[in-house]
């Protein structure tokens, strides 16, 4: 018995050991162009009647409610509850062109530069945002300017309404009536605000939550999506405020306001009248508005890749951010 132990023991030791248990490994993922305009439209849903408000301080007259329980009071008794939903089909056509172009492009550009092993810098990040931002405030412009008119409509004097019945009715009227270069009406400080707003909202969400994983030790959840998302609705309101003042004076303007004015000029104006603070007029009603927004779009954003990891079989762990 103790051979045919001796041998069993020999032939065991002969053995190559057992492989190691397999484990996943990081990979990129790459996700369908549209995800982030998707999922900015289910923001948009959820968040309009804070951007509605906001712009409505923004361009508010004289005697007008100046803080957003006052202005929001007011919309309520001079409209009613849908008032508050007042130019949504034009907000909704907004995340269509401008967020599916800006967070398509720049899911793209950050797949090409990066790889799992060697996550994108700073800078890389910056750019990519910066490129991506630009290319998407000029092709939501046209939506752009009706999502700004149909909001401030209600807040204007009859006779100075522009009436327009939903996005696609004011797209032929403005057309129409003023031709077609006034879809592109503020396209630069737009343009400008979409460069800071893309740069300050994607690069600081994807650093936020690098820092929660890898310095905090968090988990890829629910709670790090959420403490990402709320720092960088806060950092692209503070950075966007001022362009986004412009851009909403710029576009409320009638023909006849904006013949001959240049940027510089709207700026001596606007600093003539309201000093410095007119940077962050608003900023409030815009935090309180993009926050829950940005908030919401990277939570949508990443129940859209969950799911779409999960219908291909792809586990949450064995996926690169």
């Amino acid at each position: 018995m103790s051979t045919t132990m001796a041998s069993s023991a020999k032939l065991e030791a002969s053995q190559p050991p057992p492989p190691p248990p397999r484990t996943a490994t990081a990979k990129k993922v790459h996700y369908p162009f549209w995800f982030g305009g998707s999922a900015s439209c289910f923001a948009a849903a959820v968040t309009h009647p804070l951007d509605l408000v906001k712009v409505r301080l923004q361009t508010r007259g004289p005697g007008a409610p100046t803080n957003m329980v006052g202005t929001f009071a007011h919309i309520l008794k001079s409209d009613g509850i849908l008032g508050v939903y007042s130019g949504l089909s034009a907000a909704i056509l907004r995340q269509m062109t401008y967020s599916t172009t800006r967070f398509g492009i720049y899911e793209e550009l950050k797949n090409h530069f990066t790889s799992p092993s060697a996550p994108p810098s700073l800078l890389t990040l910056l750019g990519i945002a910066c490129a991506s931002g630009f290319i998407g405030g000029v092709a939501g412009n046209p939506a752009d300017v009706l999502n700004v008119r149909m909001q401030s409509d209600a807040a204007l004097p009859p006779a100075q309404r522009r009436n327009y019945r939903h996005a696609l009715h004011g797209l032929v009227t403005m057309t129409r009536t003023e031709g077609p270069a006034s879809l592109f009406r503020g396209v630069w400080p737009n343009s400008t605000r979409a460069v800071l707003m893309t740069a300050s909202q994607l690069t600081t969400y994807d650093t936020f939550k690098r820092l929660c994983i890898d310095r905090l030790s968090m988990s890829d959840n629910l709670g790090t999506h959420f403490t990402a998302s709320f720092m960088a609705g806060f950092v692209a309101t503070t950075v966007c405020s001022p362009v986004d003042v412009i851009k909403t004076r710029v576009m409320t303007a009638s023909p006849a306001e904006s013949r001959g004015q240049s940027i510089l000029g709207l700026l001596r104006d606007i600093y003539r009248k309201e000093g410095f603070a007119w940077a962050f007029r608003g900023w409030v009603p815009s935090f309180m508005r993009l926050g829950p927004h940005t908030i919401a779009t990277f939570l949508f954003l990443e129940e859209h890749k969950k799911l779409y990891r999960l219908l291909r079989g792809i586990p949450d762990e064995a996926h690169k951010a």
